[in-house]
């Protein structure tokens, strides 16, 4: 286009003085009408624009506040206001067209820049209207005097900072408090005052006058609408969306954004509107609401005229925001990051998430910057709001180039590749998944029919003993809360259970599996919700019924905390347990949603983050995807994890009021002073799904003085604070449950003992009044969390005291004494049944032996002193000559088997018991080491 059009002679001349201008102006012309007849109507105006040389400039915001407060300086009523206001906006759109025509301009500067001039012109002109208005009715204040302010919400494109060139823009005027006006010639309630206030600010925007607009204002998402008050206060906008909020408004609140007011009272109007629009928990209970806002906007598509909409139409702009809504309502609540506006950023994050697929983000973030441009030169052409594909030849050629294509037969092309590809990924959205599984299941309702007619139909689903499973269903049918359900809850029931019966009846335990499914139901009743994920997601389902076939723990931890079932979404990450890095990300990630001071919702969310966790490790534990040594890593390094956080948590609470001790650099825990030993199984890297764990406090008394806050404190109650602290919220029960039992009775003299121990007193305790068993525990303690070089002034104690030497036949005769009377008191061992823990030969004996073995030897062996795990003490004994290698081999691998065994049993929730068989002759090889080293067991 740009080889066949000619510059009109008044541009020629007018040109002349801008050279560099030149050939952008030939593009620019060609493809907009409404700059080549601006600037036939308005000569002194370009010339202003062109001599300003701005058309070559990116802009900030606060240029745009700039050039519109010069340009209303003098402005003393609404008449010049209005004059302005349209100039302004006439001047500023032909800057703005141009960039982008010209290419010097990409989309997201374009579509700022358009947000940015709606914003300045919505700010000033309300201030300059306020402020007359006062004059003539006084000041609108609440009852305490303090003044009122209108705080308008831009929605739509406008909220999200997305604005296209011809847009309306859509509003909400609220004001924050009841009251009325003061010192005016006149006293009006707040409302009727803001209610003026806001007629003028819609005249001043919308009115058509000589000069043309500057935004059409759409008003019509307000409160009940067009029959609604015009402005409502901040009481009257939260008892609607509280009331009467339907789920579309839902949906159009994502993008609500306050333009004016102060700071205060925008954050206010935030947090008032976020709990409508975002649930605390996983929101599948609006899957039926979205599917129906879906097909109304699938319906709108056989329309006359939809296929040329490449806004409306199929794949068009509104699906893809669609997609990226979709997934706000229903993650956006627990997902901080989730509750922007722009769209491209909302579709990055989903990427992040794995909630689309990389592939699927990259084609619709490609297509929206398509046809938002290809939206935009639709309507630079003549400043029109229309979004539909030029019919005339010309107009469509120059479409075509203005966006940098040779023909409109190519440009077509990729413009139905890409709305294509947009459709398409709508139309899996929200999709009925189970509908193939419904058809076949639901001819039966489970919740109305007969005994008879339910007992066939567990017969004919292949249940072994389907009475059994009969009485099972009708126990779960005669609950209180199955015969009080809603209609909405009973609906989701009367979906869910034909699909789990059916699902269930595919394993091979069925009718041991079914009653295990029966409590999570009865839990999510109260949470209709969770119903839909499942009836939504058969992946979910499958994933459920084969975890619950697998564990009755896993199945009773999903019943308790239904919150898991997220989980179960994606199966590619089900099994998938990342790595102490990602762990950690993962967990920051998760509490980012919280504030900072909201300790109760803190509280809650580790423990649910535990759960998460541990849910991970177990669903890739029963599948055979990790094995046992990692099973240990994963449980012990997100303890780890969860302790470091717990103490974070702890320390800000304590220096908020006390102050730093000297020692402290900061809030890194690498130089507080402080560290946290873990004992057993949490020392030993093995931790296990129902452990505890066993911690010693020690501070470094090295360290002289107070606290050096306002209210000082010395050191050992600044310490034993912030142990308490962290035990408090480490064993507090709340809704998630209780994050770890603490056990503190390994610390220097028990439970008569100090919480904290003073580095000195741990050193000279261990040294000097430490009982064997005592050192024994010592083998498997190490420092977890906190000050790096007070950690290893504790490992030289721990070696120190460890490499002691020891009179080994004495010291044999200690650990013969203690290791007997355990083992009477808690084997269980019988003529078919082997203890895993206690039976001889068994994991404690084990445990035993590397003790024994390392606080006999390690005076002359320190490579005994490295670990505090017994499978690398193990293989530090044979390479140290300790025990010959086949001997080492043999005892980690009964060690590993036992241990697996154990776990499995949890998860089984049984003791601790194996058949005899199952251990083979390990335990008598063990014994025999046993005899070896310590003499009779």
């Amino acid at each position: 286009m740009t080889e066949t059009f000619s510059l009109p002679d008044n541009w020629q001349v007018v040109l002349a003085s801008y050279p560099e201008l030149r050939e952008s102006a030939a593009t620019v012309l060609a493809a907009s009408h409404f700059i080549l007849d601006w600037g036939d109507r308005q000569p002194q105006q370009l010339e202003a624009l062109l001599a300003s040389e701005t058309i070559g400039e990116v802009y900030t915001f606060s240029d745009f506040e700039q050039a519109l407060a010069e340009r209303l300086t003098e402005v003393a009523d609404e008449s010049s206001l209005q004059q302005q206001l349209r100039q302004f906006r006439h001047q500023q759109m032909v800057r703005i067209i141009w960039r982008d025509l010209a290419g010097w301009a990409d989309l997201a500067e374009t579509i700022r820049d358009l947000s940015a001039l709606a914003d300045v012109c919505i700010q000033q002109s309300l201030a300059l209207l306020h402020q007359w208005q006062v004059a003539v009715n006084g000041t609108p204040c609440d009852a305490e005097g303090n003044e009122q302010s209108l705080i308008v919400l831009g929605m739509g494109k406008l909220g999200a900072g997305e604005l296209n060139m011809s847009s309306d823009i859509d509003l909400i005027f609220t004001y924050p408090e009841e009251g009325e006006t003061r010192d005016g010639k006149r006293t009006l309630s707040n409302q009727e005052f803001f209610i003026r206030l806001g007629r003028k600010l819609v005249q001043a925007l919308d009115s058509p006058t000589v000069d043309g607009f500057v935004f059409r204002v759409d008003m019509r998402l307000r409160p009940f609408g067009e029959s609604g008050a015009l402005v409502s206060s901040f009481d009257a906008m939260e008892e609607y969306y509280q009331t009467q909020g339907r789920e579309w408004e839902r949906y159009a609140m994502i993008k609500a954004r306050a333009i004016t007011g102060s700071e205060q009272a925008k954050q206010l109007l935030s947090d008032m509107l976020r709990p409508f629009v975002y649930r605390r928990y996983l929101d599948y209970g609006m899957f039926d609401s979205l599917r129906e806002m879906k097909s109304m906007i699938a319906g709108q598509l056989h329309r006359k005229g939809m296929e040329d909409n490449i806004k409306l139409g199929a794949g068009g702009i509104r699906e893809i925001e669609f997609v990226g809504q979709v997934f706000q309502l229903i993650y956006g609540g627990r997902d901080k990051p989730l509750q922007q506006r722009p769209i491209l950023t909302i579709l990055d994050l989903l990427a992040e998430r794995n909630l689309l697929s990389d592939y699927a983000v990259n084609e619709l973030k490609r297509a929206y910057d398509f046809l938002r441009r290809t939206e935009h030169r639709i309507q630079a052409w003549a400043d029109q709001q229309t979004h539909v594909l030029p019919q005339e030849p010309e107009a469509r050629q120059r479409l075509a180039s203005s966006m940098g294509f040779k023909s409109w037969d190519l440009f077509y092309q990729t413009l139905f590749q890409l709305r294509q590809q947009v459709h398409e990924h709508f139309e899996q959205l929200l999709a009925a998944p189970q509908a193939e599984d419904e058809a076949a299941t639901n001819n039966i309702s489970l919740l109305n029919a007969g005994e008879e007619e339910k007992l066939q139909y567990l017969e004919q689903c292949g249940y072994q003993e389907p009475q059994a499973c009969l009485e099972v269903l009708d126990r779960l049918l005669e609950l209180h809360i199955c015969k009080n359900l809603s209609q909405t809850g009973r609906q989701r029931l009367e979906r869910l259970l034909p699909l789990l019966v059916q699902a269930a009846a595919g394993v091979d335990n069925a009718d041991e599996t079914l009653p295990r499914l029966m409590p999570l139901v009865e839990s999510i009743m109260r949470r209709s919700a969770y119903m839909s994920l499942l009836v939504e997601n058969p992946l979910a389902l499958s994933q459920l019924i084969k975890l619950c076939a697998a564990s009755p723990l896993i199945s009773h931890q999903l019943a308790r905390y239904p919150v898991l079932l997220d989980e179960l979404l994606d199966p590619r990450s089900l099994y998938e347990v990342p790595e102490r890095d990602q762990q950690k990300a993962l967990l920051n990630q998760f509490l980012s949603s919280l504030d900072d001071d909201d300790l109760e919702q803190i509280m809650n969310r580790l423990r649910e983050f535990r759960q998460i966790a541990t849910l991970h490790v177990a669903a890739a534990d029963v599948t055979e995807v990790l094995p046992l040594m990692r099973v240990g890593d994963q449980l012990t390094e997100l303890a780890e994890i969860q302790l470091e956080r717990v103490w974070q948590l702890a320390w800000a609470h304590l220096v908020s009021r006390h102050g730093y001790p000297p020692l402290a650099k900061g809030d890194d825990p690498a130089h507080c002073g402080f560290t946290i030993m873990a004992y057993g199984k949490l020392g030993g890297l093995e931790l296990g799904y129902g452990s505890d764990l066993d911690l010693v406090f020690v501070f470094d008394d090295e360290q002289q003085g107070l606290t050096d806050g306002d209210k000082p404190v010395e050191l050992i109650v600044f310490y034993t604070r912030l142990a308490q602290r962290m035990i408090h919220l480490l064993t507090t029960i709340t809704p998630g449950g209780q994050l770890y039992e603490v056990d503190m009775r390994l610390r220097p003299s028990g439970a008569s003992g100090l919480l904290v121990s003073p580095l000195s007193g741990f050193a000279d305790y261990q040294n000097n009044e430490a009982w064997t068993w005592e050192h024994q525990a010592l083998v498997r303690a190490r420092c977890v969390v906190g000050d790096k070089t007070l950690a290893q002034k504790v490992r030289d104690v721990r070696k120190h005291v460890l490499s002691m030497p020891r009179e080994t036949e004495a010291l044999a005769q200690q650990v013969r004494e203690m290791r007997s009377k355990m083992r009477g008191q808690l084997d269980k061992t019988d003529s078919q049944l082997f203890d895993l823990k206690q039976g001889k030969g068994g994991i404690t004996d084990i445990e035993f032996m590397v003790q024994y073995a390392v606080l006999a030897w390690s005076a002359n062996l320190p490579e005994l002193l490295v670990y505090t795990d017994n499978i690398r003490i193990l293989d530090a004994l044979v390479e140290t000559g300790k025990l010959e290698k086949a001997e080492g081999e043999m005892l980690a691998d009964a060690y590993r088997l036992y241990r697996s065994e154990a776990n499995h049993c949890v998860l089984q929730e049984r003791p601790a018991l194996v058949a005899i068989s199952v251990v083979a002759d390990y335990p008598q090889q063990v014994i025999n080491i046993w005899q070896r080293w310590l003499g009779d067991i």
